[in-house]
């Protein structure tokens, strides 16, 4: 058996180099993405910079804890929040007088004086454009954080439960860029974990179809070995012998791969934004990934050996006598069946997530995995559709004929050219168009959710998009987008000339709701400055109540709210932490992309500052910008950003070199077996011209058909996720990436091509 195995090996070596291509490009992906998400869970300790002159920090509390039922007793639970309470003055008061306390980079008291200095009042808030508008609110208490120069077990005896105490790599935990880091690492292990999925997913197709589109080119070779004597047993395992031997050796080599890639991915990652700067990846801080990812390309040769092997034992010996070309039987019962069960969990699952929980269609989990098992179980039943489609072509002439003709008898050849564009066209869409769509739907809903002509976004300055819609030119327009420089500190900035009644100030905030008695849930908020000002520009999907009648003892929910109905009280812990607060529900919104609501205001959102302000004139504030709605909603709410552009070509470019490896690997191994047919085809008068535009069309239908069965596999997809957004009472901003789609199905296209006529116009001579 092994003689025959290695012979076999060596004989046929050229069929195996696309199946150990592709397996070796999957192993050193996923060692790649194992080892990016080993750096990011174990990044290296930074330097504290804030404090780093501080042996100790003492924070103010940066987690709510709220008690719970948890079965038949109680439990608390603890939630961060969004910034850390303010350190008490009486603590800080009895920090000073024992020890030296900093309170920032150049503000050092030590216990030396006299008496403990007061704490200095926080500074006062600019002066804002309109009466009313708080530009930002001093916390009550004092700094954030402070350094202690002191035994670390003397402070913490002192301190108790009023605050947090920090050592060590701790103290990094108040440096500004702190949050940053952890975000952006959060965000990057969501990257690297669905890009290795999508590796997997596509690499298992590929190496899966590898191996049956080879059984089934040696059906011949299979019957003369029964013929000798061969048992089916026997001929499985012979199968599962070049398998493992395959998939070894790629194992191996992808190995040396992701070792070599993982450097190479850091610099692309921190170059586009996706990671911060100091993120790196060393190949040999961990051993996991390469064990991850050898076992799993070894299994992953075996698992797609496995199927074929089962129809290569069923060969009969009459197949050595077989001369046609015409394929019966393309479709065995367990693959369709197999493809039918995944084609219809996937359409179920989507419908009932459209019907049950429709915003779970706009979260990026969702609309990356479950596409995958639409497009796996189409493409299980290709062989099903590829027949009629290409006979339902009508093509002309008799290379036309041909190319029809032929493209329906072989059906094992043309799908497993199908397939493979199926998965990139259906990934090109699904992704790009869902993450599209979503971003769309948001920027729509944002723009509709005010009537305001002009919004003023404070303390940042943004660029003007170059499709600023030009206002009527009886408005009075700034000249330019440019911010308005920060008037001197002793000379307070005036007051805007627009009436108070006519603008209207939000800030970002949050609240905190004990749901049934089990959970604590966090939601983001906006905190209103004038209820009355706000109602008038606000145009919010309500579904019940009076937004006119929000005020410091009610609150504005979504349906997300357990309690959401209009007189019903609502315990709210605020974004501090503090509380509960009792506050009465006066209208309910419906869910929209997620941003709608609650409100709640100012009052009930301490340590908000305000990020918005709308109004119908032009109104400037210190280090403002000012824009019109529609500007204001394009800068805001771009179609996608950096990070998500990165992670979405990441994916897509996995898929499309596997494509283009299968498609080249699938047509040289059909191609190289057509000699007699081609010859037939010359001595029958055809040049050898013509014998290339049959092969070349034969390919380009196979191409077109996968392509066609890609779009509709993301018609489905996006049609679902528009009928989501219907259901949510947000708009429906469908965007198809045409451009991406054409690009997709051109270098498949030019591939298949190139891949069939190079050894075409060998054969045909």
């Amino acid at each position: 058996m092994l003689t025959v195995v290695l012979a076999g090996l060596r004989a046929r070596w050229a069929s195996f180099v696309g199946g150990f291509t592709a397996l070796t490009l999957g192993v050193g992906l996923v060692a790649v993405m194992g080892l990016g998400l080993s750096a990011t869970l174990r990044a290296p300790e930074r330097a504290p910079e804030r404090f780093a002159s501080s042996p100790v920090v003492v924070q103010g509390r940066d987690r709510i804890a709220v008690e719970v039922r948890r079965g038949p007793g109680t439990a608390v639970v603890t939630t961060p929040l969004d910034r850390p309470q303010p350190v008490d003055r009486e603590l800080l008061r009895e920090l000073r007088a024992r020890w030296t306390v900093t309170t920032s980079a150049t503000d050092t008291t030590t216990p030396a004086a006299p008496a403990p200095a007061p704490v200095p009042a926080p500074p006062a808030p600019p002066a804002a454009p309109a009466a009313g508008i708080p530009l930002a609110a001093a916390p009550p208490g004092g700094p954030d954080a402070v350094g202690v120069d002191a035994p670390a077990a003397e402070v913490r005896a002192l301190v108790g439960d009023r605050a947090r105490v920090l050592t060590g790599a701790e103290r990094r935990a108040v440096d500004p860029e702190a949050a940053r880091d952890a975000q952006a690492l959060v965000t990057l292990n969501a990257l690297l974990g669905t890009a290795g999925g999508v590796t997997t997913f596509v690499s298992v197709f590929v190496v899966a179809s590898t191996f049956a589109f080879a059984v089934a080119l040696r059906r011949r070779e299979y019957g003369l070995l029964r013929m000798a004597g061969a048992t089916p047993g026997q001929v499985r395992r012979m199968l599962l012998a070049e398998a493992t031997g395959v998939g070894i050796a790629a194992s191996a080599a992808g190995c040396l791969l992701g070792a070599w890639g993982a450097s190479r991915l850091a610099r692309v990652l921190v170059d586009g934004g996706a990671a911060p700067s100091w993120f790196a990846i060393d190949p040999g801080a961990a051993a996991w990934p390469y064990h991850l990812a050898f076992w799993t390309g070894t299994t992953v040769a075996l698992a797609g050996a496995l199927a074929a092997s089962r129809r290569a034992g069923r060969v009969g010996p009459t197949a050595a006598l077989r001369e046609a070309d015409v394929d019966a039987d393309v479709l065995p019962r367990g693959r369709a069946l197999l493809g039918a069960a995944l084609l219809l969990t996937g359409v179920g699952l989507m419908v009932w997530t459209c019907v049950t929980e429709p915003s779970e269609l706009l979260k990026r989990k969702t609309y990356t995995t479950q596409p995958m098992l639409l497009i796996t179980g189409v493409a299980l039943l290709s062989p099903l559709l590829v027949r009629p489609a290409a006979r339902a072509v009508r093509l002309w002439g008799a290379t036309g004929m041909l190319v029809r003709e032929n493209s329906a008898a072989a059906v094992r050849r043309t799908a497993a050219v199908a397939a493979p564009v199926l998965v990139t066209v259906a990934l090109a869409g699904t992704l790009l168009g869902s993450a599209a769509t979503v971003t769309g739907a948001k920027a729509a809903e944002a723009r509709r959710q005010t009537t305001a002509a002009y919004v003023t976004t404070p303390g940042k300055t943004l660029p003007l998009p170059a499709s600023t819609p030009v206002p009527p030119a009886s408005t009075p327009v700034p000249p330019a987008p440019t911010p308005v420089p920060p008037a001197p500190p002793s000379v307070p900035p005036a007051p805007s000339a627009v009436p108070r009644a006519s603008v209207a100030a939000t800030g970002a905030t949050s609240v905190f709701v004990r749901e049934g008695a089990e959970a604590l849930v966090k939601y983001g908020a906006r905190a209103v400055a004038d209820p009355a000002a706000w109602a008038s520009y606000a145009r919010l999907p309500v579904v019940a109540g009076d937004l006119r009648k929000l005020d410091d003892g009610s609150i504005v929910v979504n349906e997300e709210f357990e309690r959401r109905t209009v007189g019903e009280t609502v315990e709210v812990w605020r974004a501090d932490g503090r509380g509960p607060v009792r506050l009465r529900v006066v209208a309910v919104l419906a869910k929209g992309t997620g941003d709608n609501g609650p409100y709640v205001t100012w009052a009930n959102a301490p340590g908000a500052t305000v990020d918005r302000i709308d109004a119908d004139r032009p109104v400037r504030v210190p280090g403002g910008t000012v824009r019109t709605a529609g500007a204001w909603a394009a800068a805001t709410h771009p179609t996608t950003t950096p990070q998500t552009r990165l992670g979405l070509l990441l994916v897509l470019g996995i898929a499309l070199v596997y494509t283009v490896i299968a498609l080249a690997n699938t047509l040289l191994m059909a191609t190289s077996v057509r000699g007699p047919e081609l010859t037939a085809l010359r001595l029958a008068g055809a040049t050898r011209a013509q014998v290339l535009r049959v092969v070349a069309g034969e390919s380009l239908l196979a191409t077109a058909i996968g392509a066609v069965l890609g779009l509709a596999v993301t018609a489905l997809c996006l049609g679902t996720l528009g009928t989501g957004l219907a259901a949510l009472s947000a708009p429906v901003a469908m965007a198809v990436p045409w451009g991406a789609l054409g690009l997709a199905a051109g270098i498949c296209a030019a591939v298949a091509t190139a891949a069939a006529t190079v050894p075409a116009w060998r054969l045909s001579r």
